[in-house]
């Protein structure tokens, strides 16, 4: 039995189709793995930096809350001091003794202050009533 080449030749086409398919499959199906696995290592790193980014946030938040509640603190301190200050009690006292229409010795004397601040406080007070 002879066959003829032109016979044999569509079989042997088709079988090499299919073996070049069958290649093609296994490379791509190689490849598929490849880039599912770089896929899950990027997910994982994404993650990751998620993560540390999201940790680093709360860190920051922390100090900011300890900041603010530093800041609360300190501005109550400093009410307290500007209130008790004892110059601006003697200040306020000397306004209040310029109204009542004492000179400048007795402010010095009253309050404890200098001659200057007590002209200045008189001058002031006397300025504000012209004013009003």
């Amino acid at each position: 039995m002879t066959t003829d080449w032109t016979t044999l030749a569509p079989w042997a086409l088709t079988v090499l189709a299919l073996l070049l398919l069958g290649v093609q499959g296994l490379i791509n199906a190689r490849r598929i793995a490849r880039l599912r696995q770089q896929l899950r290592d990027n997910s994982e790193n994404l993650v990751r930096e998620l993560h540390a980014t999201s940790s680093g946030s709360i860190g920051v938040g922390n100090r900011v809350i300890a900041c603010e509640r530093q800041l609360h603190e300190l501005r109550a301190q400093f009410d307290e001091m500007r209130q008790n200050d004892p110059l601006r009690v003697s200040y306020d006292e000397a306004s209040r003794l310029v109204d009542l229409g004492a000179d400048v010795d007795d402010l010095m004397n009253t309050c404890g202050i200098s001659r200057p601040e007590a002209e200045l406080v008189s001058a002031l007070r006397r300025r504000q009533q012209r004013a009003a």
